[in-house]
């Protein structure tokens, strides 16, 4: 066994993975992670104990390419399961859907990316995907994407519909994956973090944090308060901006557009506030491992309070307008439902989740920035609607500007880097061997994870990122079914998924 400050690492037999995984799930607080590999000759299995932030890597040997499924018994799995057939070979026997995740049928089918020591077979073009099919009388299928109308990532959904109800939503991603965790493992550690900043680029701030704390859970250090409670606000700040955006697009897709329009200029705004905190709109470069790369001067400081405070006196009338308007309301009521159980077995995380009665946000329970806030109440919705998940997200957009308020009044002072403010000194930095680091952080989508393992000599060998979008796909095409086809756009926009983060 292996064990640091943040997380344990222990070996697990392949005969007693299931039932010990699904003895540990039933215990309160606890979740799965993550499950991928290392180098595909093991499965790594990542469980979260949600009351007391700490993880637990499970590693089991594999003696072959094949392992029994758990997506009969926890369906959370099927997705995990999938990529990972799709990075290292490694193939779940009994899973009931297995099809490929990431790479489509151009890619020779002898590739796995993240497997080491493999060789490609040249030309071996044989990868074959099929979209579950739906029989009956009347019923039609409808192929959309992955190109869209709009300027978005690609995605392709398959619609079968019987009439305009849709019986059943077949999603297939995977067209924007540029193979950022084998990248990331390519540059020096001073220049991971802009790789990982990169995974989604409207989580900058989110995999920027994740990134930084799993490096410092490694190596043992720690950022210095001023710039804990800086990287606080630049998350907390994206959080408000695509909340914002979100709530906005909720109100263009019914046709409300004196509230999508104002949303609009809003999160200009706040973004606006993360150019005088961080240098840019979008805040990249910003967080970085040991601290931050910048301080924003007095000026800065004193300017973001004051737009803050316009911010909230203009966002509270119009979140209020929104959700006073009786055809709004009624347009999102009993739309898209996810059920409490549902949403529990295919661990869904973040606003989707909190919207369906999962009481899980990881500034509760995981150390990342000034989290965690034990003292944090959570929007808990039970509906599971469209309505709900807009419900979380206004209530979060409020708690968030509590949050920076908060830091921005008791702002600690001192340096902002500690003794790396030279973040070129971390490739002078050294591993330990066979270790690992994780930084799990709620982002404005959920529970996003990065880890890491190194080897035998203190080399980051092996990079997971787990986006919250990964636990959540499923659950967008679960909450559509009979639902009309015309509302779709409404429930995809009420998840706000990303495909880029998924794809990575």
């Amino acid at each position: 066994m292996i064990e640091n400050a943040h997380i344990v690492r222990i070996n697990v037999d392949g005969q007693e993975r299931m039932t010990r995984l699904k003895t540990m799930l039933h215990v309160p607080g606890n979740r799965l992670g993550l499950i991928t590999s290392i180098d595909g000759s093991q499965l790594v299995t990542l469980l979260l104990d949600t009351n007391t932030g700490r993880s637990t890597v499970w590693e089991t040997p594999l003696s072959s390419d094949v392992y029994p499924s758990l997506t009969m018994m926890i369906p959370q799995c099927h997705w995990f399961e999938r990529s990972t057939w799709d990075m290292f070979g490694l193939k779940p026997n009994g899973h009931p859907r297995l099809k490929h995740n990431l790479l489509h049928e151009p890619y020779d089918a002898s590739l796995f990316p993240l497997k080491t020591d493999h060789e490609v077979e040249s030309h071996d073009t044989d990868r074959f995907y099929k979209c579950l099919e739906v029989r009956g009388q009347g019923v039609y299928e409808i192929p959309v994407g992955p190109i869209h109308a709009g300027i978005i990532e690609p995605g392709h959904f398959r619609f079968s519909c019987l009439g305009e109800v849709i019986l059943n939503l077949e999603i297939r991603l995977g067209y924007v994956h540029r193979g950022v965790e084998k990248r990331i493992v390519e540059v020096p550690l001073s220049r991971m973090r802009f790789v990982a900043e990169s995974a989604a680029g409207d989580m900058i701030a989110a995999n920027a944090l994740a990134h930084a704390v799993a490096v410092e859970s490694c190596l043992q250090i720690e950022e210095s308060p001023r710039a804990r409670a800086f990287r606080t606000i630049s998350l907390e700040l994206e959080r408000i901006a695509m909340h914002v955006s979100d709530l906005g697009g909720l109100a263009g897709d019914i046709g409300f557009a004196a509230v999508s329009t104002s949303m609009a200029i809003l999160r200009g705004d706040v973004l606006g506030c993360a150019e005088l905190l961080t240098g840019t709109r979008f805040q990249k470069g910003f967080i970085a491992p040991g601290g931050i790369s910048r301080e924003p001067s007095d000026k800065n400081l004193s300017q973001l309070r004051t737009n803050l405070k316009k911010i909230q006196l203009k966002l509270k009338p119009i979140v209020d307008f929104l959700f006073s308007n009786q055809v709004a309301r009624d347009r999102m009521t009993n739309v898209g439902i996810l059920t409490p159980k549902l949403a529990a077995d295919f661990g869904v995380v973040g606003v989707a989740g909190r919207a369906s009665g999962i009481a899980y946000d990881a500034r509760k329970s995981f150390v990342h920035g000034c989290f965690p806030r034990q003292n944090m109440v959570l929007p808990v919705q039970q509906a599971g609607d469209v309505l709900s998940r807009a419900k979380v997200r206004a209530e979060e957009l409020r708690s968030s500007l509590e949050i920076i308020y908060e830091i921005l009044e008791t702002l600690p002072g001192g340096d902002t880097a500690g003794a790396h403010h030279d973040l070129r000194s971390l490739n002078r930095f050294k591993f330990k061997t066979n270790d690992c680091g994780i930084g799990i952080v709620e982002s404005f989508r959920g529970e996003l994870i990065h880890l890491f393992f190194t080897d035998g000599d203190g080399k980051i060998i092996r990079y997971a990122i787990k986006d919250p979008s990964v636990n959540n796909w499923t659950a967008l095409a679960i909450a559509v079914r009979n639902n009309l086809l015309s509302d779709f756009p409404l429930c995809n926009k009420s998840f706000g998924l990303s495909y880029s983060g998924h794809d990575l």
